[in-house]
């Protein structure tokens, strides 16, 4: 069943602020600090035991009262156990796969991550003596006959990046789980408020704050959601490592949160209007977005999920290169950029990258985010600018 949490507005406004007291601010403050200091020794010592357990006040690394009510709220939002911040999407992606991989252990990683999580397996992972495998997003439970007894995880998407088929999540995770190897799904696209991957059975989810749970394109940072199973581990890793999260961001998360609910409700209802306005348009081949009945996995989509995000993906009708560049130039309210989930529209063609398969699309592939812009004034401006390409019949 889609997730549907019905109080989950009131959540939002109500999770992660100040103590109740007469007189106190509406939202916390940045808090600051290194240093933590005790009054005895005894106490020290304590802090130091429980240095791994979010809410222990031990050295500012390890996080301080603004950071244990963020972690607090996002795992209430996911319906996790626990819950550890990191510097950025990439450092959650990292962390997490850091906590599993070991020298000689086999990972399973779906072709259709995130250009960085496949980077970290190739350049990283691979150096260490990782063996990367990669699979069909689409396997199911067939994932099965792929887990080995050397296999330390299985990293997915949901849905894929740049190419947004959504696969079976509770089918991988149970299979992962009945082999006692741990699931990775990351969950950036569809937020909390959309789906909760850990109620279909995943047990760590990564997402990357920087994009809509912030929302405001100003806020560096990610988030691992898991099970009590591997939260110890998992937050262990990131303190070894030394991977931390700034004060402002923790500060500007907590007041993006506020509004996030409202912002994505929005953003599928834009989105769904304008990947349809592309789907009537003569330069566009199709159009991939999950909540369209010929989007691979629609159908786990419907399932799953309560809703769409405002990012996908147009194919568009073979074009040159010098085509597509004079398109996206032309654009003027679509900034070209790499991120998304903000408030601002952006474009930016992509070139997948597979392993287990080939990109069986013929045409050109641009990722769209949709912002909060007019949808007249976006129209408008792609209607000026999609004479650069080509046609069906051209």
């Amino acid at each position: 069943m889609p997730n549907t949490t019905a109080n989950i507005s009131d959540d939002l406004v109500q999770m992660g602020r100040p103590d109740r007291i007469n007189g106190r601010n509406v939202n916390l403050p940045p808090e600051l600090g290194s240093t933590i200091v005790f009054d005895t020794l005894a106490e020290f010592e304590a802090a130091r035991d429980a240095r791994y357990d979010s809410g222990t006040m031990y050295y500012g690394r390890y996080g301080n009262e603004a950071t244990f009510k963020l972690e607090t709220m996002l795992g209430q939002l996911e319906k996790a156990d626990a819950v550890t911040l990191t510097s950025s999407g990439v450092a959650a992606i990292t962390m997490a796969l850091l906590t599993f991989a070991r020298p000689g252990m086999h990972l399973l990683v779906a072709d259709h991550v995130y250009g960085n999580t496949r980077g970290f397996c190739e350049t990283v992972l691979k150096r260490m003596g990782v063996d990367i495998e990669y699979f069909d997003p689409m396997i199911g439970g067939g994932i099965r006959d792929l887990l080995r007894d050397t296999t330390c995880a299985v990293m997915f998407e949901a849905p894929g990046s740049g190419t947004f088929e959504v696969p079976d999540i509770p089918a991988i995770a149970k299979a992962a789980r009945a082999a006692g190897v741990p699931s990775i799904l990351d969950s950036t696209w569809a937020t909390p408020v959309f789906c909760q991957p850990i109620t279909l059975g995943v047990d760590v989810v990564v997402a990357s704050m920087s994009k809509y749970l912030s929302g405001h394109s100003d806020c560096m940072m990610g988030m691992i959601a898991s099970t009590q199973q591997y939260a110890k581990d998992i937050r262990k890793t990131t303190m070894a490592i030394g991977d931390k999260t700034g004060s402002q961001e923790v500060f500007l998360a907590l007041r993006g949160l506020r509004t996030l609910k409202m912002r994505m409700e929005y953003f599928d209802k834009a989105g769904r209007d304008m990947a349809q306005w592309f789907a009537d348009q003569s330069q566009v081949k199709s159009v991939l977005h999950p909540a369209f009945e010929n989007c691979p996995g629609h159908a786990n989509w419907a399932r799953d999920f309560s809703g769409a995000s405002g990012l996908f993906g147009v194919v568009f009708h073979e074009s040159s290169d010098d085509q597509i560049r004079a398109f996206v130039d032309a654009l003027h309210h679509f900034g070209i950029g790499v991120s998304w989930g903000g408030y601002e529209s952006l474009v930016l063609p992509v070139t997948p990258a597979r392993s287990a398969g080939t990109w069986a699309e013929s045409g050109q592939l641009v990722r769209f985010n949709i912002g909060l812009e007019d949808l007249n004034t976006l129209k408008a401006d792609l209607t000026a600018a999609l004479p650069h390409l080509n046609t069906a019949a051209e």
